[in-house]
């Protein structure tokens, strides 16, 4: 299949205050992203890391997130399966950009702040200028900051993590939910000889802007 994307440079995040959290107008958007996950009963472990984001605004909060994981874990393949807990990061040390989202989910859940996990794609294009690169499936989050103020609406803000930076126009987003087995890249049931391999494959391109999708 082919997909033309187009993606843009996100507005300045919101600077809502931590009392704006609990506003009907946050509680109704956040409903379910706000929903404890994992950490019931608690997970072991966490609490440093829940105290070292302590921040003037959940959007710092945020900030400090995105520097946090990546100081005190390694981005390590193999370190995890699909099926890892945050428990797992936590003991091994290391881990993919699906156990620092999860991570993410838990912590800002813990203060308050609505958390959801994102999947897609990173453009992240060689030194070498190549307009075009084969890609793996990326994993970060959106976070549910307050209007600024108290004014306005809350606004779901790009976080990744691995990459120690906020979201923007290299992340093209597939799909969001609660946690990864909401937005799988791949789920389904292939049946196939006892010798059979399912491979995939995807390549991304950096169109120009007036180019068809069949460019």
């Amino acid at each position: 299949m082919r997909a033309r994307v187009v993606t843009s440079l996100a507005p300045d995040p919101p600077k809502g205050s931590w009392e704006s959290l609990q506003s009907s107008a946050y509680i109704d958007a956040a409903g379910e992203f706000a929903l404890p996950w994992q950490d019931q009963p608690p997970i072991a472990g966490l609490g440093g890391l829940h105290k070292e984001l302590d921040a003037d605004s959940p959007l710092e909060t945020l900030e400090l997130l995105c520097e946090l994981i990546p100081d005190r874990f390694e981005y390590r393949p193999g370190a995890t399966y699909v099926g890892s807990t945050v428990s797992d990061l936590l003991d091994q040390g290391a881990g993919v950009c699906q156990d620092f989202a999860h991570l993410s989910l838990v912590l800002l859940r813990r203060r308050g702040i609505a958390a959801r996990y994102v999947s897609g794609y990173l453009w992240a294009a060689p030194e070498d200028g190549a307009e075009s690169v084969e890609v793996d499936t990326h994993a970060w989050l959106e976070a549910l900051l307050p209007g600024t103020d108290g004014h306005g609406e809350p606004v779901w803000v790009s976080a990744d993590p691995t990459n120690r930076r906020m979201g923007d126009e290299t992340h093209v987003k597939i799909g969001h939910g609660r946690f990864y087995s909401d937005v799988a890249p791949v789920k389904g049931l292939y049946m196939g000889g006892v010798n059979s391999e399912l491979n995939a494959a995807v390549t991304m391109s950096r169109l120009d802007p007036q180019a068809s999708a069949r460019a």
